[in-house]
């Protein structure tokens, strides 16, 4: 699944010695939706072509639904061991939902062959499709709307192994889209459009990025970077008209080479962002991931807590380290003590009940504000990061304090260190 259209030598060239098991040759079929505006005719063959193993390439241009129970079309894809779906407008594609065509698709995964394409080929290949039949969404439109008349989906088409409850989307990073692909696991997880009540977002980035998933469901980037994005819960807020908001999604960054495992999705690894009345935090495509292999410490507070020197002593934990009180008081303040070795980073994010709304300080041994997070709104997740530059190990103060409402209800930070 490639970030733009073309045809990515690298990871082709993989899934073409997987499925031959490096032995003998295989043919191809090019689906597009139109035909090349300029150049060659048939791009995407022309490539493939140079590849070893490859026995023919044929591409098809269809231009009309119809077209998808030519019998000439679904003989040679039938006949084929991989279907590579040509960029364009994933409209045209999801107009073959329940088709002979579709079927025939499916034919050539279910014998061991294989299925993907690149910007409009990798959203078809999802299993919930953003198919823009009501035209193109921006980050700024989704996260201001998330039922914005452009933002539709196509279900019930490809079913690929391991690749369950996925949305994908491309040209990541270049046309920053990954607030629409949040909104788009928002919506997912909200109207129901997956099977185990979460979202996966999958968001590959132009200029040669390129997700090749095997037959096991591990994924392996190639090229650019690729961006997992999971919403785990329900929206805070996800209706006609207004602005998202959902905290916490998960995020994971696969840089050129590393992977991800689909078939056994991972639970660590992750950074965290979220998106409260239609503003995203800042630094969406990178974060201080969750540290996996350790299983954490978790600290509650214990009152009175209210001063540095009162503070719960979270500072021998081990990274990372998960906070949790609550404002019981319009007044209250919360004090946990941690400790940083030079050059160390504390990434700290906290959710926050939708009885009160609290803010999140990061300070230091004189009580000196070195950070701090203030989102407006009860319920308003809070997020800060600060690294130490000077020697030696120096003691810090995460500070969580009421700015309006109270009540028993648990707040929750995790404390992560890098």
């Amino acid at each position: 699944m490639n970030g733009d259209g073309a045809v990515v030598a690298a990871s082709m060239q993989r899934a073409i010695d997987a499925i031959r098991d490096d032995t003998g040759s295989l043919d191809v079929v090019v689906l597009a939706g139109s035909a090349p505006t300029s150049g060659s005719s048939t791009p995407e063959c022309d490539s493939i072509m140079s590849l070893t193993g490859v026995n023919s390439c044929t591409t098809w241009t269809l231009t009309k639904a119809s077209d998808a129970s030519d019998p000439q079309v679904n003989t040679d894809v039938r006949d084929a061991e991989f279907v590579y779906f040509a960029g364009g407008d994933q409209c045209r594609y999801a107009a073959w939902k329940g088709s002979p065509l579709e079927a025939s698709v499916e034919s050539v995964v279910a014998k061991g062959g294989g299925s993907g394409g690149g910007s409009a080929g990798t959203h078809i290949n999802s299993s919930v499709v953003y198919d823009a039949c009501q035209g193109s969404a921006t980050s700024a439109d989704a996260l201001a709307d998330p039922y914005d008349p452009a933002i539709t989906f196509t279900t019930g088409m490809f079913d690929w192994p391991h690749y369950a409850d996925t949305v994908n989307d491309s040209h990541f990073v270049t046309r920053d889209r990954m607030g629409r692909t949040m909104a788009f696991v928002a919506r997912a997880i909200k109207d129901g459009l997956t099977t185990s009540g979460a979202a996966w977002g999958v968001g590959v980035e132009q200029g040669g990025g390129s997700l090749f998933v095997d037959r096991n469901g591990l994924a392996t980037e190639y090229g650019q970077n690729a961006y997992v994005v999971l919403g785990d819960h329900q929206p805070e807020q996800a209706v006609p008209g207004k602005p998202l908001t959902f905290s916490d999604y998960k995020i994971w960054r696969l840089t050129p080479g590393s992977t991800f495992d689909f078939g056994n999705r991972p639970t660590c690894g992750f950074y965290r962002r979220s998106v409260t009345d239609g503003v995203a935090d800042a630094d969406l495509y990178d974060g201080i991931a969750e540290p996996c292999g350790s299983p954490g410490a978790a600290l509650g507070e214990s009152e009175p807590n209210d001063t540095s020197g009162t503070a719960d002593d979270a500072s021998a934990l081990p990274s990372p380290t998960t906070l949790t009180g609550s404002m019981k008081s319009s007044t209250d303040r919360d004090y946990f003590r941690v400790a940083l070795a030079s050059g160390q980073t504390a990434s700290v994010r906290c959710t926050i009940p939708t009885a009160y709304d609290a803010d999140l300080y990061f300070m230091d041994s004189a009580g000196r504000t070195l950070q701090r997070s203030v989102t407006d709104g009860a319920g308003a997740p809070e997020s800060l990061t600060f690294t130490r530059t000077s020697s030696g190990t120096g003691t810090y103060y995460v500070d969580v304090e009421a700015y309006s409402g109270a009540g028993t209800a648990t707040y929750t930070c995790t404390v992560a260190k890098s």
